[in-house]
């Protein structure tokens, strides 16, 4: 048996993740089922698990870095690792609000994790999650953050009992939102962002004693209710935390009555669009967004700091929201739902599948629109912050198509487009994953691409072009090391050629052609630069000439990669 932690440390932190992100999984289709606050979409489990999910693989990335290493990384990195990545990865209003929670957290649990510190933690935690909402409701996640705080207040023993308070203290307040709040009365449920918060604090529990935390019978549709206070019924949805009597857990609004959205729009007349992106942009421009936003809809949610933000909102115009996070700064990740039907919006007709589709992950905003105009769907992988699963199943789903091949370009996504490809063909399309390793492979498989001929032929065809497309890229040197190149410095440019460091150099201009006279020695026919934002232009025309002069009949294809990890890459086929 694993010994337990005395405080939050950083493998703490990694299990508290490993285990909310496994709660979230089995609990999520319940608690989206009982989705009626603030839009009846159902999908609060789902979004919360995809939060989660970006929070862990950001924690595993910090573990990976120190393998090589005698020691476990500090708690500071893995608690910081935490809320970036929940920040990047937030779905919808209750994943926004629980990154802004898990950033509160890490704000304090940077400086110790000890019972004192994550009481103080989670009392950040309820405040920032409130101040990041336009509009707080109670009977919400906001309620149930702020009962945990309160109840961790109350106990100033160790850790273990700190953290089984607060999960306590959660529970109760969940189990009373009903009451506090009439749509989820109406409806017989609890909140359904309450009821995900509550799972990640009894992950937290589970994490810091070793032990879940006991959870009573559920109820739900087809099953009994258990007779509390002398044979009162009470529904048991979560873990032992009771709704009202009379109510049940329902997988939909109350046999009779329409889809239930918020209190103030219950008439159907409610905002039709989410709109949702990350957002580089200074303080004072935030403040101004607020404003604005807060003008064109509700729900609004906006969380983040340091430069970085995430952006929810509900409205009816999507360009006006979007168009407002141009003005603040530099939106991407842009995301925009129009609601179904069931939450009592008028929808457009959805179109027929396609008979076949491309979804491919790219480096930068240069190569998304090249890709785009080639007729694939793009995810963008910023520096830093590669796509979960659950946002290339996404992509999936918006190529709308029967059939879809997924280029990750990347080997490190591997798995991670394994997993989305393998849950997209439970939700019926057939999916054929391409292993592309880089992105100008991926741009030879898509140059191939003809979705007129068989799905077998076009993906052996596309297989092939990007297995005859060697691949490199230029990256500077952040510390010295041991490379298959020798030893290189701090500031040194390395030349990779699939993969491995082939060459070090003091400059990128000299170091990006010796790349190209290493993979030009074994032949090729076409050179594909893909340029960063910061390399001028004058050094991809200075390339081209190397190669006019030195190798007869290759050509060479330039293209703006935008914002990218590399400053160079280069693909020779």
């Amino acid at each position: 048996m694993p010994q337990l932690p005395d405080d939050l440390n950083a493998v703490a932190v990694r299990t508290w993740c490993s285990l909310a992100l496994e709660a979230l999984g089995r609990e999520r289709a319940e608690i989206d089922a009982i989705n009626v606050y603030p839009i009846a979409d159902g999908d609060t489990g789902t979004n919360l698990y995809l939060t989660v999910e970006s929070a862990a693989a950001a924690v595993e990335a910090v573990f990976a870095a120190h393998e090589t290493g005698t020691t476990a990384p500090a708690t500071a990195d893995a608690v910081r690792a935490m809320a970036h990545g929940a920040l990047i990865g937030a779905r919808g209003n209750s994943g926004t609000i629980l990154a802004q929670l898990l950033r509160g957290m890490a704000g304090v649990l940077a400086d110790g994790g000890d019972a004192a510190h994550l009481r103080l933690a989670l009392t950040r935690a309820a405040a920032a999650a409130r101040q990041a909402v336009a509009h707080p409701v109670e009977g919400t996640v906001l309620t149930v953050a702020t009962a945990a705080a309160e109840a961790a207040q109350g106990d100033e023993r160790e850790l273990r009992a700190v953290v089984s308070a607060a999960y306590e203290g959660a529970r109760a307040a969940l189990a009373k939102t009903p009451e506090q709040l009439a749509v989820l009365g109406r409806a017989g449920v609890v909140d359904a962002g309450g009821r995900g918060l509550v799972a990640v604090l009894g992950a937290l529990v589970e994490a810091v004693t070793g032990q879940a935390p006991v959870r009573g019978p559920r109820t739900g549709p087809g099953k009994a209710a258990a007779p509390v206070d002398g044979g009162s019924v009470v529904g048991l949805p979560v873990g032992g935390v009771p709704v009202p009597a009379g109510g049940a857990l329902v997988e939909g609004p109350p046999v009779g009555e329409g889809p239930l959205d918020c209190p103030e729009d219950l008439d159907g007349g409610g905002p039709a669009f989410e709109v949702i992106y990350l957002l580089e942009a200074r303080d004072e421009q935030v403040d101004r967004l607020r404003t604005r936003l807060d003008a064109l809809g509700d729900s609004l949610v906006v969380v983040g700091g340091d430069g970085l933000w995430h952006v929810h909102v509900h409205v009816d115009d999507a360009g006006a929201a979007v168009e407002a996070g141009v003005e603040a700064g530099r939106p991407y990740r842009i995301r925009i739902t129009h609601f179904a039907i069931e939450s009592g919006h008028d929808v457009r007709v959805q179109a027929e599948p396609a008979q076949r589709a491309v979804v491919v992950v790219v480096p930068g905003d240069g190569l998304a629109g090249l890709c785009t105009e080639a007729g694939a769907t793009t995810v963008i992988a910023r520096p830093g912050e590669p796509p979960a699963s659950g946002e290339l199943v996404d992509a999936i789903r918006r190529a709308h198509a029967r059939e879809v091949v997924l280029l990750p370009n990347d080997a490190a996504l591997r798995h991670t487009a394994a997993a989305a490809a393998e849950q997209a063909r439970t939700e019926g399309v057939r999916v054929a994953l391409v292993p592309t390793r880089a992105a100008v492979q991926g741009i030879a498989a898509l140059a191939v691409h003809e979705p007129d001929r068989g799905f077998d032929e076009d993906v052996v065809a596309m297989t092939a072009a990007a297995g005859a497309t060697r691949y490199a890229e230029l990256a500077v040197a952040e510390r010295q090391s041991w490379t298959m190149a020798g030893i290189c410095q701090a500031g040194d440019i390395l030349g990779l050629i699939d993969g491995d460091v082939a060459v070090i150099g003091a400059d990128v201009p000299a170091t990006a052609r010796t790349v190209l006279d290493r993979m030009l020695a074994a032949g090729g026919e076409l050179v594909t630069l893909v340029l960063g934002e910061d390399v001028p232009d004058a050094m991809a025309d200075a390339l081209e000439e190397h190669v006019r002069e030195g190798y007869l009949a290759v050509d060479t294809v330039v293209y703006r990669g935008g914002h990218q990890r590399a400053p160079l890459l280069i693909g020779v086929e």
